[in-house]
């Protein structure tokens, strides 16, 4: 009897330990960052065993090129393909998130200070365009902002499992970073200033820029 206590404690201590980091699920590409908003505003995204919730942006390791066209509020079409030469990000959000809306602003001064970045914002919500246009009068943003089908999101970008979730895009196309939670105009500079081996803030690239 005392045996088979001791194995069954055993047991019961082993099933409380976290999963193998190394095993991996498919997520460990996303570095989430503290205060990612969910349904629940005041909720962080749930992460994998094998992703630490250090707030540091870490490489998507994703060599494609996502293909995004969406309809903006403003009645244009915005393609991702037609922004080549320019880093974008591209921005899950929502209107009840909080983190999203202390992020916005710092996007919005981002695409509106540098000519080699761009942002588009992409509504994760079920939310009517009336009321979309309403909220951001009293919200403004300097670049575009599309209403996803949360049914059927762009088949290239992951289903965000947390908002905000904001996806970094060389100027020739591919993923340079997935991120979760909100992030700042500076920490997004830094990324960009380390990927092409420059100091944050500085000029483009020419080979970037053409």
């Amino acid at each position: 009897m005392r045996i088979a206590a001791v194995a069954l404690l055993a047991a019961l201590l082993l099933g409380c330990q976290p999963a193998d980091p190394a095993a991996g699920t498919g997520d460990a590409d996303v570095a989430p960052a503290a205060g990612a908003g969910q349904a629940d505003p005041s909720a962080t995204p749930a992460t994998s065993p094998g992703v630490a919730d250090s707030g540091a942006p870490e490489p998507a390791g994703k060599d494609f090129r996502p293909t995004l066209v969406v309809g903006a509020l403003d009645g244009t079409q915005y393609d991702l393909a037609a922004h080549r030469g320019k880093w974008v990000l591209v921005n899950f959000w929502a209107t009840w998130c909080n983190p999203c809306l202390k992020e916005m602003p710092e996007l919005s001064a981002l695409a509106a200070m540098r000519e080699d970045i761009e942002v588009v914002g992409l509504a994760f919500e079920d939310i009517e365009p009336a009321e979309m246009k309403a909220f951001l009068l009293e919200h403004p943003m300097t670049y575009p902002i599309a209403i996803l089908d949360t049914a059927n999101p762009p088949a290239d970008f992951d289903e965000p499992r947390g908002l905000p979730m904001t996806w970094l895009i060389a100027p020739d196309g591919r993923v340079e970073r997935k991120m979760m939670g909100p992030v700042t105009a500076a920490e997004i500079e830094e990324m960009i200033a380390a990927a092409r081996g420059t100091s944050a803030g500085a000029a483009p690239d020419r080979a970037e820029a053409g």
